[in-house]
């Protein structure tokens, strides 16, 4: 097995999703992942702490593109706008050119707990960012709480429609419908 090779982390990430897919998350080793890869161990753990970090690892970058994206907007529109617009952004970025690979992982987090209830977190965690950005801009708590969990509901629901495997549509083409799913639900 060569030493080195390109795009170790993509290529660890296809074979995951692989064998996820295929055997299952909680069946799956590192070994047989790197061995898909046609890279070592050590090489995975270069990049991973483990195999649930293959799935939540773009985390990060993520918040951050959001945050940024919200602290470039805020004050021009309302606060859920504003995160709205942001989260548009960001899924065109970081997600429609990676559509297979993403609904992928959805299906893996879908049918294993400990990955969901570690998504929701992920959820949460971003959220509660989103509010930071929003009241670093000016805007009161409780309206900057309210709107990025309004925000990231409407992105959850259109993200559902995403994943799914006869659907088209961009996130961004889908995310009004669910704000204005959302807004129907509020208004009563």
């Amino acid at each position: 097995m060569p030493r080195w090779k390109p795009d170790a982390v993509e290529r660890l990430q296809t074979a995951a999703l692989e064998l996820f897919g295929e055997q299952g998350f909680e069946r799956t080793t590192v070994a047989e992942i790197a061995q898909r890869a046609e890279l070592t161990q050590r090489t995975f753990f270069n990049h991973f702490a483990d195999k649930r970090e293959v799935l939540f690892g773009m985390s990060s970058e993520l918040q951050q593109e959001v945050v940024r994206e919200v602290a470039a907007g805020a004050g021009s529109s309302p606060p859920l706008d504003t995160v709205l617009r942001a989260l548009e952004v960001v899924a065109d970025k970081m997600f429609e050119s990676r559509r297979a690979v993403v609904a992928r992982r959805h299906a893996v987090i879908a049918a294993n707990p400990e990955l969901q209830e570690r998504e929701l977190g992920k959820n949460a965690a971003l959220t509660d960012a989103i509010a930071a950005a929003l009241q670093e801009q000016g805007c009161e708590p409780a309206t900057a709480f309210l709107a990025a969990g309004a925000a990231m509901l409407a992105q959850q629901a259109a993200f559902q429609q995403w994943t799914r495997l006869d659907e088209t549509r961009t996130l961004r083409e889908l995310l009004p419908d669910a704000v204005r799913a959302l807004r129907t639900t509020v208004e009563g």
